[in-house]
């Protein structure tokens, strides 16, 4: 098993959730690529984005069905809107120890603050990724926010 899908097993275990991955068929790039192939609404996908805000760490976890609002995520942050930036892929990397694609909200060598976009809470499943850009784990927003000591928001516009 690959260490990141692993890390992830090992994290769920600890927190007592049920430990349970699953591997796409077919490569998911998209949360609709996803949502097809796990038979449920793109916004049950969880999307995890990762942003550099003043040069620090920011995972953003949106519903599929939305686009996170860098303007929003300034607010929350108290920063200006220029100061928030999606991360590129090596930084990516470096503060998850996934690649882009396949970044699980959990299982990082460091836990990285964490915002969770409150539209989750209307599916009473969601899928969120394993590690890896074919794999995911299904889960609620509830424990999604226990397994991260996140705090929900509104991340994106309606």
């Amino acid at each position: 098993m690959h260490t990141a899908v692993q890390r992830v097993r090992e994290v769920l275990a600890e927190h007592g959730a049920p430990v349970s991955t699953v591997e796409l068929p077919d490569p998911a790039p998209t949360a609709a690529a996803a949502a097809a192939q796990l038979g449920c609404a793109v916004g049950a996908v969880a999307n995890s984005i990762v942003f550099r805000v003043d040069g620090t760490p920011l995972l953003v976890v949106t519903s599929g069905g939305h686009r996170v609002d860098t303007r929003l995520l300034a607010g929350l942050c108290g920063v200006a809107h220029r100061r928030v930036r999606r991360a590129d892929p090596d930084y990516v990397l470096e503060v998850t120890g996934q690649r882009v694609g396949g970044v699980a909200p959990i299982g990082h060598p460091d836990p990285l603050p964490t915002l969770i976009d409150e539209h989750l809470y209307a599916y009473p499943h969601i899928w969120a990724g394993a590690g890896l850009a074919h794999t995911v784990f299904r889960t609620t927003c509830a424990d999604l926010v226990r397994l991260t000591g996140a705090r929900t928001a509104r991340v994106a516009g309606d």
